[in-house]
């Protein structure tokens, strides 16, 4: 099996990359990146690949998305109204020339 060979992972787990992936494009990140960040989620969360059947492998560890969603709240409640103001606007204008750009 070649590397980067997706066939071991089962349908919920490239349905999951997907919607990773999705996630990390919408935020402005690129393309490649976001897939890499999206498989890199996938494998610490479920070992990657899993067969399909029921009771086989191991229950999947969701500590990841967990531990990304306290980070993200935890830094935006320590931050005026004002400086969340200036990164949101900040962002926007990257994502705009980013758009641009491809």
């Amino acid at each position: 099996m070649p590397r980067g060979d997706k066939s071991a992972y089962t349908d919920k787990q490239k349905r999951k990359a997907e919607h990773i992936e999705d996630s990390y494009a919408e935020r402005g990140v690129p393309k490649e990146e976001a897939e890499k960040r999206a498989w890199a989620t996938v494998n610490k969360e479920s070992g990657g690949g899993n067969k399909s059947g029921s009771g086989r492998g191991k229950p999947d560890d969701h500590s990841a998305s967990k531990r990304g969603g306290e980070i993200g709240g935890k830094a935006s409640a320590s931050r005026s109204a004002a400086q969340r103001s200036a990164s949101a606007k900040k962002a926007a204008a990257t994502r705009q020339k980013r758009a641009a750009e491809s």
